[in-house]
């Protein structure tokens, strides 16, 4: 990736989501990094300023389209137009099925996929015009191989994979890429968290991955800033697994 294009990552205040803004800032690209936790967020985004990079930070929720617009536009004045998308927010809780309520089966919706499309689409007229854009989403092994007492989560994701596919071919002809990431055991402080609400111990997972250890933010972050590198130009609607050789 040879030239420093605007970069939006959500969900960018901890765990996979901070890892990938902390790549691209790095690497030297103005970074917007979003997330509804403005707090945890301004303090990451700080220290970035500290080694130089240029980084601008907005909480927001992205099921909110008025409000994410109304931070699109803030990102545009602050650093130019929108040229890379990592969709990363997402939710997620175990909840056996015949538990779960409509509300937290529409939450899970509204931020999973419809957060999603939020995010994407309000960045698309952008990249049109600039012909060049590079979108990456992040979905879920639970999409791929199921999710017990996440059936909410694994729908959520596996429309992330749909809705990736179908806008490759939508926007193959103005020069945009669009792929996904579906991880599987990254090591973040929600990994810790639902291996203690799932009752599968961090440990017992790692023995069915190959590689024998979990994956790091930086491990997602190098997929992605693959998938936006001008190396990646002819790579499109794919599904990158990440994940130790846990899904094959």
């Amino acid at each position: 990736m040879n030239e420093k294009r605007t970069v939006v990552v959500t969900g960018a205040a901890g765990g996979i989501g901070l890892g990938i803004a902390q790549r691209f800032a790095r690497d030297g690209h103005p970074t917007a990094m979003l997330d509804m936790n403005g707090a945890l967020l301004d303090k990451e985004a700080e220290l970035l300023r500290v080694e130089g990079t240029r980084i601008v930070a907005h909480a927001v929720d992205i099921s909110d389209r008025s409000a994410l617009d109304e931070v699109y536009d803030s990102i545009r004045k602050e650093l130019g137009p929108i040229s890379i998308v990592v969709a990363n927010a997402g939710i997620s809780e175990f909840v056996p099925f015949m538990e779960m309520s409509q509300s937290q089966w529409d939450r899970t919706m509204s931020v999973n996929l419809t957060g999603v499309f939020h995010t994407v689409q309000a960045a698309l007229p952008d990249m049109i015009e600039q012909s060049w854009g590079r979108i990456v989403t992040i979905s879920s092994q639970a999409a791929q191989s199921g999710g017990p007492r996440q059936v909410h989560y694994s729908a959520s994701k596996g429309g992330v994979i749909g809705m990736t596919r179908a806008l490759a071919r939508e926007f193959a002809p103005h020069n945009i890429t669009v792929n996904t990431i579906p991880p599987s055991l990254v090591e973040t402080p929600m990994m810790h968290r639902h291996a203690e609400s799932s009752g599968f111990p961090t440990e017992m997972i790692v023995q069915m991955i190959p590689i024998s250890r979990p994956g790091t933010p930086a491990d997602i972050a190098g997929a992605c800033a693959y998938l936006a590198s001008d190396d990646a130009s002819y790579v499109t609607g794919q599904v990158l697994g990440v994940n130790g050789g846990m899904y094959i």
